[in-house]
């Protein structure tokens, strides 16, 4: 069984990807498939990390690939409300810095 979601929203000019639960091996393709759609349908991707209580180097790979779509596009993917164990892995790959949220973005997440 997967304990993996990924909500998507439209509205102020971006698109906001709400994940829960795991992402791991798992969840992999089916948030590359969601992040890569949000990254053509805005140049803006809030991805919001508020409810996600893991992330391995799987969902890295996910948040990578789609950054360099939307950088390709002249876009950005930003990551905002990561805590404990995905906050760490975020800092320790240093994308926390890479898709960091201007702090307007971060208040509306």
């Amino acid at each position: 069984m997967v304990n993996f979601e990924a909500r998507t929203s439209v509205g102020d000019g971006r698109v906001v990807v709400a994940l829960a639960g795991e992402c791991d091996l798992a969840a992999r393709e089916h948030l590359t498939a969601v992040l890569l759609d949000a990254v053509h349908r805005s140049r803006v991707v809030l991805v919001d990390m508020a409810r996600l209580t893991f992330i391995d180097s799987s969902g890295v790979h996910s948040l990578v690939t789609a950054h360099h779509a939307a950088k390709n596009s002249g876009g950005r993917v930003h990551v905002a409300n990561a805590t404990g164990p995905v906050a760490a892995v975020l800092e320790l790959t240093g994308l926390d810095t890479l898709l960091a949220a201007p702090a307007e973005e971060r208040r509306h997440a």
